[in-house]
């Protein structure tokens, strides 16, 4: 360890380790495979760029983002170490200089992106690059359950087998499933030599607040800031350009930055953000997982994030230095609605988005928490804590109340409902509300109906949205986002616990600008489902998503939701071959289950309207087949010739007897003529 000790002082300049550091350099210069969770400022770099400079031959190291690479290789080489990076921002010039090194043997670090990967030349040149260490940076990102996922870290385990070298890992943030997914697909399922260094950044200041006129919120939290660097992270890239122009108005120094702008203008915004010490970046979160800046004074969150990863991740950015950082976060219905159709239009399978809406619940249970936030947070990732001190639940305990009474009201309405409704439709029956849906299923009639009418819809709402940030109740993916109970909900039905709520998020909340939605709540996450074949489909097909059914046509679907093809032929903009082509797959989501096998001539009437009454002569015909005493000869009609009388509707015996012949006539004819002429 002498030699690694002189190294992190002659070229990094550090007298002593970080807590935790040292034992990790230890195990990746002994070629142990490790996996290593430490907080965002914690060291992870040094813990394998010190190893590269110990070990002999080449370190390759696999980062996501080209400003974190380009970041650490000028840092390294300001230190003089050989370090270089092939990425797609490099000039010509800069790629002959990291390829001449290589060929020479100079380098100790390579950098690269998880896609060059993909590229055939790179296995090549790396195993005559004598490779001796992989180090994976961010390695959350190889988790398909996760926030960052990348398709091509998928590969790193497929090198790490090819080269036969040990593999470092590091990220600093990963729940125990993520932790579970990086071992499978890094190490085989080899279980490494793990560390795990906490999550706590005490330093760090932790809020949220409800929305309340959201663009004053971030303009205030700002204001109070002025002066020093900060982030603000939007859900679309639309908000990121208009919050930016506000900051701007409001005197303040303030770039947008998403992935829809040029590459020369993000690389531009990134470096002034490195350089400029009052610079305020307004951004999606593709910004700040490839910034080293350790002064960043303060994050805010304009919109949800979508996970507590992601936040956690977020918020991370801020105070690396150790110095004291704060966060705002700000949340409302609008954004648990957005991040709830994000999820139900995804392509992922159910099981995937059941675990999404999971970790979405997870964060709701942290903006809604009672007691100290960072607490709820650090329990996430399964640490114990005392109350911080240094967040707004410490600095103001919030006003709790019995809430059992409520939360056990709005149990039973769901279970009274069959747990097969969203939240809007469950309060429309909790305040006595007659909708069309409520007579559609008798709900009017439930024993529930009404029984809560001592709260509105907004704060039944809250209501709601605690006892899902409580886990009590999940969005059910296959049921388009109705409610189902879980295990923690099951006593308090019963009588067996009780249930406290804040007051603070039932309090009346200031009126304000509404996005007005395309269909009501309750049919927005079918409206999300069918949304997401329609989209599979028209990359399928390399269309426009219009050309498979315009939004109109699924916001009718979402609204009637057809049972049969025949009700869906009756959609506007479902034509015949529409029909015929699509009708099954979008019918089957709507139904949640596989539509019955058709004959195809029944099939063809479907969209003609005759659908209906092939069906009463079907059923005629069966009643009939052994004659009106059933003990007649079995007489049968084909689908194809019920077919040519739904087409041709005789009107009389004669014409009737012309399609099946004067036996068949006799026996079928009057019932189904006297169908024809109710019809």
């Amino acid at each position: 360890m002498s030699t690694t000790k002189a190294l992190l002082s002659s070229v990094f300049g550090f007298d002593d380790f970080r807590p935790g550091q040292a034992e990790i350099v230890e195990a990746v210069v002994a070629g142990r495979d490790v996996l290593a969770i430490m907080p965002t400022g914690g060291g992870k770099s040094l813990c394998f760029q010190l190893p590269a400079l110990v070990r002999d031959g080449l370190t390759v190291v696999i980062s996501p983002l080209i400003a974190l690479m380009r970041d650490q290789v000028q840092g390294l080489q300001a230190a003089g170490v050989a370090a270089g990076a092939l990425t797609s921002g490099n000039t010509e010039e800069e790629n002959d200089a990291v390829f001449a090194a290589l060929s020479n043997g100079d380098l100790k670090l390579l950098y690269m992106a998880p896609e060059r990967l993909a590229s055939g030349g790179t296995l090549p040149m790396l195993r005559r690059a004598n490779v001796s260490l992989i180090a994976v940076d961010e390695a959350h990102c190889v988790s398909q359950w996760g926030h960052d996922f990348r398709p091509d870290y998928l590969r790193i385990g497929d090198l790490k087998r090819a080269l036969n070298v040990p593999l470092a890992a590091f990220t600093a943030t990963a729940d125990e499933e993520t932790q579970a997914e990086i071992v499978t697909r890094l190490f085989d399922g080899t279980p490494p030599e793990s560390f795990l260094r906490g999550f706590d950044r005490p330093n760090i200041h932790l809020a949220f607040a409800v929305k309340d006129s959201p663009r004053r919120q971030i303009l205030d939290f700002a204001a109070a800031r002025k002066g020093q660097s900060g982030i603000v992270y939007c859900g679309t890239r639309a908000k990121t350009e208009s919050l930016a122009k506000a900051l701007s108005d409001a005197g303040h120094l303030a770039l947008a930055y998403h992935g829809g702008m040029e590459p020369d203008r993000r690389r531009e915004v990134e470096r002034r953000f490195q350089q400029e010490d009052e610079l305020i970046v307004v951004a999606t979160i593709a910004f700040g997982m490839g910034i080293d800046k350790p002064d960043i004074r303060w994050v805010a969150h304009a919109d949800l994030p979508k996970s507590v990863e992601g936040y956690y991740q977020e918020i991370g950015r801020a105070g690396r230095d150790g110095a004291p950082a704060e966060t705002l976060t700000l949340f409302g219905p609008d954004d648990i609605r957005f991040r709830r159709t994000q999820i139900d239009e995804s392509l992922a399978p159910p099981e995937r988005r059941a675990a999404d809406h999971a970790r979405l619940n997870a964060l709701l249970g942290l903006a809604e928490a009672q007691v100290c936030r960072r607490q709820t947070l650090l329990k996430f990732f399964g640490e114990e804590a005392a109350p911080c001190g240094n967040c707004d639940l410490c600095d103001s305990p919030p006003e709790l109340f019995d809430g059992t009474t409520a939360v056990r009201k709005a149990l039973s309405t769901v279970l009274r409902c069959d747990q097969g409704f969203g939240a809007g439709h469950l309060i429309d029956v909790l305040t006595g509300k007659m909708t069309d849906k409520v007579r559609q299923w008798n709900h009017d009639q439930l024993s529930v109906f009404g029984i809560g009418k001592d709260y509105d819809k907004r704060q039944w709402n809250a209501i709601f949205r605690q006892m899902m940030g409580a886990d009590l109740l999940r969005p059910d993916p296959e049921r388009h986002g109705a409610l189902f109970m879980t295990e923690p909900a099951m006593p308090i039905l019963r009588g067996e616990a009780e249930m406290t709520l804040r007051k603070d998020t039932l309090a009346k909340a200031r009126k304000g600008p509404v996005a007005k939605a395309l269909v009501s709540e309750e049919d927005a996450p079918l409206l999300s489902a069918l949304k997401a074949k329609r989209r599979a489909l028209a990359e399928e097909a390399r269309v426009p998503a219009y050309v498979v059914f315009a939004d109109r046509t699924l916001i009718e679907m979402a609204e009637k939701r057809p049972q049969t093809l025949d009700e869906m032929g009756r959609i506007g903009g479902v034509g015949a071959k529409k029909l015929e082509r699509f009708g099954d797959l979008f019918l089957s989501v709507i139904l949640g289950a596989p539509v019955p096998e058709m004959h195809p001539a029944r099939r063809k009437l479907a969209s003609s309207g005759g659908g209906d009454l092939f069906d009463r002569l079907q059923g005629i015909h069966n009643d009939l087949a052994r004659g009106n005493c059933g003990t007649l000869k079995p007489m049968s009609l084909t689908a194809s010739q019920i077919t040519k009388i739904v087409k041709l509707r005789p009107s009389d015996m004669t014409s009737f007897a012309r399609i099946v012949g004067d036996r068949s006539a006799e026996r079928f004819g009057p019932a189904m003529i006297e169908a024809i002429h109710a019809a």
